[in-house]
């Protein structure tokens, strides 16, 4: 029997208390009947890391009862808190959207790849959910989030009426506010960038040696159809994604040039 309004579960990386999944909450509540599932604390750059070898503690939490949400708090990863959403909180009742965000922080080129924000919505895909994950390119505490709200509900909006195609997720990155208005969503591809680590090395106070990661990211990239490129000219960026990883260009190559 078809529901009366679109199911949408609604995750994160930042944690369940973050101002992003408030947001997203907020402005989800406008499309459908939400659901949250969300990690009980910060799971940033967790990338697709699952619970295996842990117990995974799953609580109701009363954070959004003042909007008249349903919410759980879990132990987890991201990509632990949509599955413990299909198989246990949900069960047969699959939704019609998935999204996870809004993240405190760019999501665009090889970030994605990190992203716990990212890796919520890429095993929603994988579960044959439609998912969208959405970032603020913006790591300032204070951060605005209010220039993103007409479009994240036109993009779901979208999302909930034409679907998202089978085996792709869409990966959604807004620049920060800016004096301008944001010109809109540009359809575009991952940039060819990366993270240029450092390892700070320090000394604890009883004198044992430890690192901490840090570094630059540098953008090789030089084309105009790319989400770096995007951001920084004022466009939201989506990027679909795939959770298909085969370099099918490479099939062919190693095929002729390897002795196998």
């Amino acid at each position: 029997m078809k529901r009366e309004r679109p199911l949408i579960l609604v995750s994160n990386d930042d944690g369940i208390t973050a101002p992003g999944i408030r947001t997203l909450v907020m402005l989800m509540k406008e499309l459908g009947d939400v659901v949250v599932v969300a990690p009980d604390g910060p799971q940033s750059g967790m990338g697709h890391a699952i619970t295996i070898g842990n117990t995974l503690r799953l609580y109701k939490t009363d954070v959004f009862d003042h909007w008249g949400v349903e919410a759980y708090k879990c132990s987890g990863t991201p990509a632990d808190c949509i599955k413990l959403a299909k198989h246990h909180v949900l069960k047969d009742n699959t939704p019609d959207l998935v999204v996870s965000g809004i993240n405190h922080g760019s999501n665009t080129s090889i970030s994605v790849l990190y992203s716990g924000t990212m890796s919520a919505a890429i095993e929603a895909a994988i579960e044959g959910m439609p998912a969208i994950g959405f970032s603020l390119c913006d790591f300032d505490p204070d951060a605005d989030f209010s220039h993103t709200h007409a479009l994240v509900l036109k993009i779901a909006r979208q999302a909930l009426q034409n679907g998202i195609p089978k085996g792709t997720a869409l990966n959604v990155n807004f620049p920060p506010r800016r004096d301008e208005e944001m010109k809109g969503v540009k359809i575009c591809r991952q940039a060819r960038a990366k993270w240029q680590e450092q390892f700070d090395e320090r000394f604890d106070p009883n004198g044992r040696r430890y690192f901490w990661l840090a570094g630059n990211f540098v953008n090789y990239d030089k084309g105009e159809d790319n989400d770096e490129w995007a951001i920084a000219n004022n466009w939201a960026s989506l990027v679909p994604v795939q959770f298909d990883m085969t370099a099918h260009h490479a099939i062919s190559e190693i095929n002729e040039n390897w002795s196998l």
